[in-house]
């Protein structure tokens, strides 16, 4: 039997958190203590994966544990992102779904990590082969590049991505990638021109400078991108610059990794964008960092519920309405195209007059002063007016990952990002051709008086646009969390994790989940894991899985409202009725334990035993040996002293015996020499021998007359053909049968057995029967019949009897149609008698088909060779018993509905010497013989 391994296994607190009993954020956030204090990193929400950043490096992303988990169920073994990563590959490959995996958190939690280990995992599990390893090589190497001009160093992680990725890697039929596309969003390209205390700006500056010389450091310095003297407009080219050049890096990224060919493509996408942001001062990026996972939640919840709902579908089980907190009306807060806060931004940032980020902050504090999920110390509702934990030139908005403040200031000039068109134009007119590229507006032909679209406008679009590519694939998620800000190991900060925890929605995700039914597994895994908890099932169920659980689960009594049968799968109810099958698996697993125990040490004291006993037969062989030689050498010895008694008197009698030995031998040479000219015929029946010359050859006489005897038979045998051996051996089986027991027999003992009297396979008469016959016809004759009609006995009518290895069959003598075929399966014995009449009744087995009409009852003068050759057959046929032979002078034969006694009498018959048959009544038939 397999052994397969669980994550309920050697389970560290616990691998999912839908199992986790009693569920609160207390239990919630110590079992993910537990399970980080022994370097497990991930642990499950159902399919939804947490990842825990331990800072430090550890041995689970080997060549070995990708084969581990490769084509492995999600949930049979312990939590990892290889996990997810196989089961997102193995549907895409397989069930032909685009997946995309949503990879969330805040800085320093291990995003960009994640999305790495979940590309290498995918590399290593596809195809093989030159142009496939160079599109992943291609794949893989575009990080390097994007983190140099899109991360920096931040106080909460060295290589922050500043930036949200989204990478959609194509695939072909196979599962072997073909190319990929890059989208990037909100780069955070103020960073350019100012960065916070204790952080840096993007890698890539500090990466050029430490190639540079002294001399180009200084004139980069210098020219700082003198030429501009006014800050808005020095820091709005910076940002510009910067963020169209990275822009143009991701176009040249995508059109060195996108596919070749233009064949139908699987695509599997992977997100790596900013997780929710709270810090101490919020600005307009944290604004629209806030409303993209306000997006992704809203997501997540539609699409997890979807899934749930689809899979009870799927299984067949009822529908349970789960209650949920619904973050759309936040969202319909941030984005309504009439009165939303991105609306009213833009409007503000458009409208003439004087627009400033009070004017701003005035104009929410009107609209969405009775909205429940915005707060300001200056609007209308009057609940807010002495909250002092709200300044007045700031607002809150009540996520579904908690409260954030969002001080306004910064708001307008942030949202529009202006750029003034001499400045465009002056780039353009740079001899530099990137620069060219990277400012078309300000080609003096291409002259656009239109205003450039918002930050906010082209964000929410964008996120659109992501947000319906995400709806036509399958989730899969990964959160991420940091344990502690020092970015050390074995730090676990419980108020850190817990905030992260619930701005992430964690508990929601824990909640909806476990709101219909929270475990589910195939029937065949939970059959394998819990089938020693009942003895039917025990070690082997022979029937169907789902009939194996359904007897489980009747014998250990669970409650039926606790699970649900679906139709691959059983769904739990409650977490504690799968904690109460693990109890009983562990102290079954004990028991069954100490039964093995048992077995491998009375397999073990009895191996040591018949090495004992192997051991002792040796010896004893030995000994036996050893007083077998010392009784020899006793014996030889005494047999040396009788030897040389016996030699000495020989001595004195060998004068006397050479006298007598020359007259032995000449007597012995007339003895041989008139057996020569006296022997008898080489024909096995005679009998003759000579007589014996002398007394004393008596025993030497009668020895040779038995040698020669056999050796004259010997070399009879060896004249026969295969054709007369048989022969002989149907007449010796003819001669075991009937010899002393049927009159008849002597007078067929000359008769040679010839199969076929009437050359059936020559008589144009006969043609038509014998192509009816499937098998070799054994014996062909002429057979007299007793006619069976209304329970009378008629005259005897001539017909053909065939025999074969399979059957036998009766035929018209004149037409050749067959009125009877009779498989010998059906036949149970047949019936003669001991005179010498040519009857035999061929009786048939009750209920069998043949035996509807009754037996037959049959005449010929070839009666011994048909018996014999039926006999035969019986007994070399392995599918069928030896047929009866019943020789007795009375007998019964079933004709139809009546069982008629044959009875055989000596009698002369009144028309010559023939038999004569005569019904006396309705039971009995007298059948008269000649004497002899």
């Amino acid at each position: 039997m397999e052994v397969k391994t669980s994550l309920l296994d050697n389970m560290i607190g616990v691998g999912d958190m839908v199992l986790i009993e009693p569920l609160s954020e207390d239990t919630f956030i110590e079992n993910l203590k537990k399970r980080f204090d022994h370097s497990e990193i991930y642990t499950y929400i159902g399919s939804v994966v947490i990842s825990m950043n331990p800072y430090k490096s550890l041995p689970i992303y080997t060549a070995e544990k990708v084969e581990e988990y490769r084509n492995r169920n999600f949930y049979e073994l312990s939590p990892h992102i290889y996990a997810l990563a196989d089961e997102a590959y193995r549907s895409l490959r397989d069930q032909d779904k685009d997946q995309c995996i949503l990879i969330t958190g805040e800085s320093g939690a291990g995003k960009t990590e994640a999305s790495k280990f979940v590309m290498s995992y995918v590399a290593a599990v596809c195809g093989k082969g030159q142009e496939v390893n160079k599109v992943k090589e291609q794949l893989l190497q575009s990080n390097p590049v994007l983190e140099a001009f899109g991360n920096a160093k931040t106080v909460r992680n060295d290589n922050s991505s500043r930036f949200g990725k989204y990478m959609d890697i194509e695939f072909d039929f196979k599962g072997d990638p073909l190319g990929g596309v890059i989208s990037n969003y909100l780069l955070e390209k103020s960073r350019v021109v100012k960065q916070p205390r204790g952080e840096r700006n993007f890698h890539i500056f500090y990466q050029l400078l430490s190639g540079a010389s002294d001399d180009t450091c200084y004139i980069d310095c210098n020219l700082r991108l003198l030429l501009f003297q006014a800050y808005y407009a020095r820091d709005a080219l910076a940002k510009n610059l910067y963020s169209r050049l990275f822009s143009w890096l991701v176009t040249r990224i995508n059109e060195s990794i996108k596919a070749q060919t233009k064949t139908h493509k699987k695509v599997m996408g992977v997100l790596d964008i900013y997780g929710f942001e709270i810090f101490e001062d919020n600005s307009f990026e944290q604004f629209i960092i806030n409303y993209c996972n306000e997006k992704l939640q809203q997501i997540f919840i539609e699409l997890t519920l979807r899934e749930e709902q689809e899979e009870y579908i799927r299984e067949g089980i009822e529908w349970t309405n789960i209650e949920y907190f619904n973050n759309a009306i936040i969202c319909d807060l941030i984005e309504n195209n009439k009165n939303g806060i991105l609306a009213m931004l833009d409007e503000e940032c458009l409208r003439p007059g004087t627009v400033t980020d009070e004017t701003f902050l005035d104009k929410l504090n009107t609209v969405c002063a009775e909205h429940q999920h915005f707060e300001s110390r200056q609007s209308k509702n009057s609940k807010f007016l002495t909250d002092h934990s709200l300044p007045h030139n700031c607002f809150r908005i009540q996520h579904y990952a908690g409260k954030v403040l969002y001080r306004v200031e910064g708001f307008v000039d942030k949202n529009n990002d202006l750029l003034y068109r001499d400045l465009s134009q002056a780039m353009y007119k740079a001899n530099h051709s990137l620069i060219k590229i990277l400012f078309p507006e300000g080609n003096p032909a291409k002259v656009n008086l239109k205003r450039p679209p918002t930050a906010g406008f082209q964000f929410r679009a964008s996120v659109g646009t992501l947000m319906k590519n995400l709806l036509t694939k399958n989730p899969n998620y990964i959160r991420c969390i940091k344990p502690n800000d020092e970015k050390a190991a074995h730090i676990f900060t419980d108020s850190l994790v817990c905030h992260q925890a619930r701005y992430l929605g964690l508990m929601e995700n824990v909640r909806v989940r476990r709101a219909g039914y929270a475990f589910r597994q195939p029937y065949e895994p939970c059959l394998e894991r819990y089938k020693m908890l009942c003895k039917q099932t025990w070690p082997h169920w022979k029937g169907p899985a789902r009939k194996g659980v359904e007897v489980l689960l009747k014998n250990l009594q669970v409650p039926a409202e606790e699970f649900a049968y679906g139709r691959s799968k059983i769904f739990i109810r409650n977490p504690r009725t799968l904690f109460f099958l693990e109890e009983k698996r562990r102290q079954c697993l004990g028991d069954l334990a100490t039964l093995i125990q048992k077995i491998y040490r009375g397999w073990k004291c009895r191996t040591h035993f018949l090495l004992l006993k192997k051991s002792q037969v040796v010896v004893a062989a030995w000994y036996r040996r050893f007083a077998q030689q010392k009784k020899y050498q006793n014996i030889r010895s005494s047999a040396l002293v009788v030897q040389s008694f016996i030699r000495g008197w020989k001595v004195g009698f060998r004068c006397t015996a050479c006298r007598t030995n020359v007259s032995f031998c000449v007597q012995m040479q007339k003895y041989f020499m008139g057996l020569k000219k006296t022997m008898p015929s080489m024909s096995p029946v005679d009998k003759s021998w000579p007589a014996r010359p002398y007394c004393f050859l008596d025993g030497m006489h009668q020895e040779l007359r038995r040698i020669f005897h056999l050796w004259r038979c010997k070399k009879y045998r060896s004249q026969f053909t295969e054709e007369k051996k048989a022969t002989y051996e149907e007449k010796l089986a003819a001669s075991e049968l009937f010899k002393d027991k049927k009159a008849l027999y002597p007078s067929s003992v000359g008769q040679p057995f010839k199969g076929d009297y009437v050359e059936i396979t020559k008589n144009p008469k006969y043609q038509k029967l014998n192509s009816l016959v499937e098998d070799k016809v054994l014996l062909a004759d002429v057979v007299s019949k007793i006619n069976r009609a209304n329970g009378k006995v008629r005259t005897l009518s001539s017909v053909i009897f065939l025999l074969t290895k399979k059957s036998f069959v009766l035929a018209d003598q004149k037409t050749g149609q067959v009125k009877a075929s009779v498989p010998l399966l059906d036949l149970s014995s047949v019936s003669v008698s001991t005179q010498s009449d040519g009857f035999f009744a061929l009786k048939l087995k009750e209920g069998s088909t043949s035996a509807a009409k009754g037996d037959f009852l049959l005449s010929s003068d070839r009666l011994i060779e048909i018996i014999t050759k039926l006999h035969r057959i019986g007994a070399a046929s392995a599918d069928r018993n030896q047929i009866n032979i019943d020789i007795s002078d009375e007998f019964l034969v079933q004709f139809k509905q009546d069982k008629v006694c044959v009875k055989f009498i000596q009698g002369t018959p009144k028309n010559g010497n023939g038999v004569a048959c005569k019904r006396k009544n309705n039971r009995l038939l007298e059948v008269s013989v000649p004497s002899p």
